[in-house]
C-alpha cells in the first residue's frame, strides 16, 4: 500500500480509539470533569501524565532542534526531564496532600485572596494558550504533509479532534484517550529509530547505536562531525551558546517543567498520595524510553539528510524531499543555476520562514523570494526532521504512516490536557470561586466546556501563526512558567511567612517581565532587537530564570515589610508538609 494510504489507515484507527475512549468515559460530574473522579490507577496515570507531558515539541521538534544545534540541543533533554524530576519530588505529594486540584485554586487558597487567584488564573491563561499553540501547529504540519491537506486546513481537523473528546470526557476522557495516546507515540517513535540504528550502525538499540561505527569503521558522531566541518559548520558535537545561556535555559525549563498547570493536576486523579509518587515514578520510567532515544534520532536524520541532499541535482532528488517542498518545509533557492542542492554554512533563513512565489525555478523548484544573496540555498524546518527521517531512510511505508499517527497522538494529548486547564480556571477558579459560588454541577459544567469551545479558537489561530518552531515555542511556555508559578507555589509550600502580597507582587512582576523580554526579543515588538541585544546574554527561551529569580525577591521582600499570614494559614503550610494523610481532592 502507498503511504497515503497507510496513513489515512493508521491515522483513523487511532482516532477511532480516542473517540471511543471518550464516549465511553464522558463526565457525568464536575469531579470527573476535573480530576477524572479521582480514582485513576498509577499505572495508567503514569502513561497519561507521560502522554500529556510528552507534547508535540517532545516528539516532533526536539530531536529536530537537537539534529540542528547538536551540543547545544542538550539544553531541552536536561531541563525537561530535570524539571519533571523536581516536579514529583519538590511539589506533587504536597499539592496533593493540600487538595485542591488547580494551580490558581492552591494559589487562592493559600494565600487567602481572590486577587491572588485572578492572577494565577491570567497566569495560567497565558502559559496554556502559548503552549497549546505549538501543540497546534504540530497537528498542522503533520496533516499538511501526510494528508496531503493545506498546513491552515490541517490545524482546523486537529482542532475538531481535540474539541470532540475533550468536550465529552473532561479530565476523564483525557486521561483514559492519553494512556492510549502514549501507547500510539511510543511505539511510532521507536520502529523507524529501531530500524535506522540498525541500518546505519547494525546495532538495534539507538542509544547504543548512535555511539556506534558505521561502513568503513568510522564513529558514527565522528562521521557526522567531519560533514558538518566539509560543509562549512562547527562540529556536531560543539556548542556555540554561552555556558551561562545553557544554564538559564535549563533551568528555566526545569522550573517551567514543575509549574506547569496542566501536568500538575494530573496528580490529583489518583486517589491517594502513595499513588502521586508511583504515578509520579511510572511517568518519569515512561518519559525516559523517548527522551533517551532523541538524540539518536536527531543524528541519525542529520546523517541521512546531509548524505541525501547535499550537492544532489535536483532532478535526482527523492520524492519525499519535493513532497515536504510542497508542503513550505523546505527551501531551495538555485542561486548559480548548475541545478544542484548545496548545502553549507551560512544565513540560511534561520529565523524566518520562505516566502514563496508562484513561478518554479529551471529545475522545477518552488521559487523563494526572500532569499539574499548570501543566503544558503536550502532551508529545512527544524519540525519535519522527526517526520521525514523514515522517507529519508527508505523505510517501510507503514512505518512512515505511523509516525504521523505518533506526532498527532502526542500533539493532541497534551492540546487536551492544555485545554481543560483553560476551560477550568475560567468555570472553577472565576466563575465558581469568584463570580457565582452557588452556581450548579451542571451549570458549571456547562461554562467548562463553553471556555473549551472558545479555547480552541484560541489555540487554533495561534496554531496558523506561531511565533517560532514547536520546541522553540513551548520553551516560551515553559519561561512563562518559570516567572509566574514556580516561586508562588514553592514559596507557598515552603514559607511560612509567605503572604498574599508578596505572591501577587512577584508573579505580576515576573510574567510581566516575561512577556515583555518574549515580545521584544521573539515577536520584534518594543523596538526589536538582536542577539547582541539580549540583557545579560540571555536568550528569550532562558530568561525565564531571570523574570523567576526577579519574582523571588520581590515576593520575599514584599512579604517581610508587609503583615504575616494568619495563623491558620501558617498551620495549614505546616500540615502540608507531611504527605501522608491526604484524602481525595476538593472539586470545590
Amino acid at each position: 500500500m502507498s503511504v497515503q494510504t497507510w496513513t489515512w489507515l493508521l491515522v483513523g484507527l487511532t482516532f477511532a480509539l480516542y473517540f471511543g475512549i471518550a464516549i465511553w468515559a464522558r463526565a457525568g460530574s464536575t469531579k470527573e470533569f476535573y480530576v477524572a473522579g479521582g480514582g485513576v490507577s498509577p499505572l495508567a496515570n503514569g502513561m497519561a501524565t507521560a502522554a500529556d507531558w510528552m507534547s508535540a515539541a517532545s516528539f516532533i521538534s526536539m530531536a529536530g532542534i537537537i539534529s540542528f544545534s547538536g551540543y547545544d540541543g542538550s539544553v531541552y533533554l536536561m531541563g525537561w526531564t530535570g524539571g519533571y524530576v523536581l516536579l514529583a519530588l519538590l511539589l506533587a505529594p504536597y499539592l496533593r496532600k493540600f487538595g485542591k486540584f488547580t494551580v490558581p485554586d492552591f494559589i487562592g487558597d493559600r494565600y487567602y485572596s481572590n486577587t491572588a487567584r485572578t492572577v494565577a488564573v491570567i497566569c495560567a491563561l497565558i502559559v496554556s494558550f502559548t503552549y497549546v499553540a505549538g501543540q497546534m501547529r504540530g497537528v498542522g504540519i503533520v496533516f499538511s504533509q501526510f494528508l496531503q491537506v493545506d498546513i491552515n486546513l490541517g490545524v482546523i481537523i486537529g482542532m475538531a479532534v481535540v474539541l470532540t473528546f475533550a468536550l465529552l470526557g473532561g479530565m476523564k476522557g483525557i486521561t483514559y484517550t492519553q494512556v492510549a495516546q502514549y501507547c500510539v507515540l511510543i511505539f511510532a517513535f521507536m520502529v523507524p529509530a529501531f530500524f535506522i540504528s540498525m541500518q546505519m550502525t547494525g546495532n538495534i538499540i539507538p542509544q547504543i547505536g548512535m555511539g556506534g561505527k558505521v561502513e568503513g569503521g568510522a564513529f558514527l558522531l565522528d562521521k557526522l562531525d567531519t560533514l558538518h566541518t566539509e560543509l562549512g559548520f562547527s562540529e556536531y558535537t560543539s556548542g556555540k551558546k554561552s555556558t551561562w545561556d545553557v544554564f538559564a535555559i535549563t533551568l528555566a525549563l526545569m522550573t517551567g517543567t514543575a509549574g506547569l498547570p496542566h501536568v500538575i493536576v494530573r496528580f490529583f486523579t489518583v486517589p491517594k498520595v502513595k499513588d502521586a509518587r508511583k504515578s509520579a515514578g511510572y511517568a518519569l520510567f515512561l518519559i525516559a524510553i523517548l527522551y533517551t532515544t532523541a538524540p539518536a534520532v536527531a543524528v541519525f536524520s542529520r546523517t541521512n539528510l546531509i548524505e541525501t541532499v547535499s550537492n544532489q541535482e535536483y532532478k535526482n532528488i527523492p520524492e519525499w524531499f519535493k513532497n515536504w517542498e510542497n508542503t513550505g518545509l523546505i527551501a531551495w533557492s538555485d542561486k548559480n543555476g548548475d541545478g544542484k542542492i548545496q548545502y553549507v554554512a551560512g544565513d540560511a533563513l534561520s529565523s524566518k520562514k520562505p516566502v514563496y512565489t508562484d513561478a518554479r525555478g529551471a529545475s522545477g523548484e518552488r521559487m523563494v523570494s526572500n532569499f539574499s544573496d548570501a543566503s544558503n540555498e536550502l532551508y529545512v524546518d527544524r519540525d519535519i526532521m522527526v517526520l521525514a527521517n523514515p522517507e529519508i531512510a527508505n523505510l517501510p511505508n507503514w512505518v512512515i504512516a505511523l509516525v504521523a499517527a505518533g506526532g498527532l497522538a502526542a500533539a493532541l494529548s497534551t492540546a487536551a490536557g492544555l485545554l481543560l486547564v483553560i476551560s477550568t480556571s475560567v468555570s472553577h477558579d472565576l466563575v465558581k470561586k469568584q463570580l457565582k459560588p452557588d452556581i450548579s454541577d451542571k451549570d458549571e459544567l456547562k461554562v467548562a466546556r463553553i471556555a473549551i469551545f472558545i479555547a480552541i479558537l484560541i489555540a487554533g489561530y495561534f496554531g496558523i501563526n506561531p511565533p517560532g518552531f514547536v520546541a522553540a515555542v513551548v520553551a516560551l511556555a515553559f519561561g512563562l512558567a518559570a516567572a509566574s508559578f514556580f516561586p508562588a507555589i514553592i514559596l507557598g509550600i515552603f514559607d511560612k511567612r509567605m503572604n498574599s502580597q508578596g505572591a501577587i507582587s512577584g508573579m505580576v512582576v515576573g510574567i510581566v517581565l516575561m512577556l515583555f523580554y518574549m515580545m521584544k526579543f521573539k515577536l520584534d515588538m518594543f523596538g526589536g532587537g538582536t542577539s547582541a541585544d539580549w540583557w545579560f546574554g540571555t536568550s528569550p527561551e532562558g530568561f525565564g530564570t531571570i523574570a523567576m529569580c526577579v519574582n523571588v525577591v520581590i515576593s520575599l521582600v514584599v512579604s517581610r515589610v508587609t503583615a504575616a499570614p494568619p495563623q491558620d494559614v501558617q498551620d495549614m503550610v505546616e500540615s502540608i508538609r507531611i504527605p501522608s494523610g491526604a484524602g481525595e481532592a476538593h472539586d470545590h
